[in-house]
């Protein structure tokens, strides 16, 4: 590789197209909030800079043509919905995988009927859902069908993560538990949860995020209460205002900020993880 300068070139030249390609948008998104208002327009180069539209947001400038993005509601509504997927899909990843670290009968049915949640498109099991929920007489609600959607979607991703975790566990430290009698719930508790940690916070992060953004199954599973993604749909569909970039780039940094709270959590796991090693080496 050292002796290889063009390969190296070409790699530096994707690793900078490949960022590019991934911020550029929310660069754009940024410039284009900061627009004068109340009649400003997707327009490009800025003639009046303001932060008109993040005022907007939260309501604090005069009544316009414009008006208010309706997400009050549906963001509360995404947020809960999200956190409930996330509590629910790790739950049932770390358990799922928690048993497949022993063979069983049936266990390549299972892990690929488990895996196919991921793998089957968002459209077809949302229209699937509102037909199955018309024909039995169920209401499509965020809370019901769409939260079961979203827990089949995202379960798989955070069953992959904790089974990639618990196969590269060191089963001796829960062998030595059970040796000097400690029951396995406790050996659990005690032993292996703060050890996988870091690989639940992986998959709480995934969960949240996919169920948060997720807007082809919600389509057809929400009914009438909408989630963030079909509100910002609605509205982008009418007309596009720069509202929708202020609320953009507000989203992209309280996506940056939840990375931020999983890299400190992450931080502290590993330095507890290091701390208990050394006083296992001392002792």
């Amino acid at each position: 590789m050292e002796n290889q300068p063009a390969l190296r070139g070409a790699l530096g030249l994707y690793t900078v197209i490949f960022i590019t390609f991934l911020y550029a948008p929310f660069i754009v998104l940024a410039i284009l909030s900061f627009q004068s208002g109340p009649e400003g327009g997707p327009q490009f180069p800025i003639i009046h800079w303001s932060i008109y539209w993040y005022k907007h947001l939260f309501g604090l400038t005069p009544p316009s043509r414009v008006a208010p993005l309706p997400i009050g509601d549906a963001l509360i509504r995404s947020l809960i919905l999200a956190f409930a997927t996330m509590v629910t899909s790790t739950l049932l990843g770390t358990l799922t995988a928690q048993a497949f670290r022993r063979r069983f009968t049936g266990s390549g049915l299972v892990f690929y009927l488990v895996v196919l949640g991921m793998m089957v498109p968002g459209v077809l099991v949302g229209l699937g859902v509102a037909l199955v929920s018309t024909y039995l007489g169920v209401d499509r609600s965020w809370w019901g069908t769409t939260f079961l959607v979203h827990v089949v979607y995202t379960f798989p991703f955070a069953f992959l993560v904790m089974l990639a975790v618990l196969n590269r566990f060191d089963r001796s430290v829960e062998e030595a538990a059970w040796a000097l009698g400690v029951p396995p719930a406790r050996t659990f508790r005690k032993i292996t949860f703060p050890l996988i940690f870091p690989g639940v916070l992986s998959a709480m992060l995934f969960a949240f995020t996919l169920s948060y953004d997720e807007f082809p199954r919600t389509l057809f599973a929400a009914g009438g209460d909408l989630t963030l993604p079909l509100a910002i749909y609605g509205t982008f569909s009418v007309e596009i205002h720069p509202n929708i970039f202020a609320f953009g780039v507000l989203t992209t940094l309280f996506s940056f900020a939840i990375l931020a709270v999983y890299g400190l959590l992450m931080a502290m796991s590993v330095r507890r993880a290091r701390r208990v090693a050394i006083q296992e080496e001392i002792a």
